[in-house]
């Protein structure tokens, strides 16, 4: 399967060697001409504000919004995958879920933690760098992960979202699974 990492921002490099690595092909995506060459696409972290910008200067966001793509989105990705963001609207509205932003405290409040992320693995690490947590969940979401009361992981259907960083350690079993669960569900529902 080929599978995008939205490229205008963040650790785009560092997903497409763990798409490489659960054995697909990894594609930069840089112009929206390229969704439709794709099966899947992740939203990197990075700074949400500034990924709101750039996805709406090169056309991103009105293609995001009509697109049934999967999507995986880490970080700032989970943000502008959210239906709304505490203090602001959603961005895409791809997943029904309030997320607040920078809720495990600044940069240098950075962390890793080892997490349980059902149906994938009960020793998944995780890199927090200025992380949001989901602070609720609506309709058909399910909740993947938590630390301690705060939600870390989330899917609804053929989207994905996590607060932290899984491209920034060696651990590449998140994409492993949102590739061969949900990308290759929603192809044979496609069929």
């Amino acid at each position: 399967m080929k599978i995008g990492v939205l490229a205008l921002q963040g650790a785009v490099r560092e997903h497409l060697k763990h798409i490489e690595l659960s054995g697909h092909e990894g594609i930069a995506v840089k112009h929206v001409e390229q969704l439709k060459d794709i099966d899947g696409l992740i939203l990197p972290g990075g700074e949400s504000t500034t990924l709101r910008r750039l996805m709406n200067l090169y056309g991103f966001k009105e293609a995001l919004q009509q697109s049934d793509l999967p999507m995986f989105g880490t970080c700032a990705g989970l943000i502008v995958m959210a239906k709304d963001i505490v203090g602001e609207e959603g961005y895409l509205n791809k997943l029904d879920i309030s997320v607040q932003r920078n809720s495990f405290g600044r940069q240098v409040d950075s962390f890793e933690s080892e997490l349980d992320v059902k149906d994938v693995a009960a020793d998944i690490e995780g890199v927090f760098i200025r992380a949001p947590h989901i602070a609720e969940v609506h309709g058909n979401v399910s909740i993947l992960s938590k630390i301690g009361e705060k939600i870390v992981a989330v899917q609804e259907g053929r989207y994905l979202g996590v607060s932290f960083h899984p491209e920034l350690t060696d651990d590449y079993r998140i994409t492993r699974y949102f590739i061969n669960h949900i990308v290759k569900t929603t192809l044979s529902e496609k069929v």
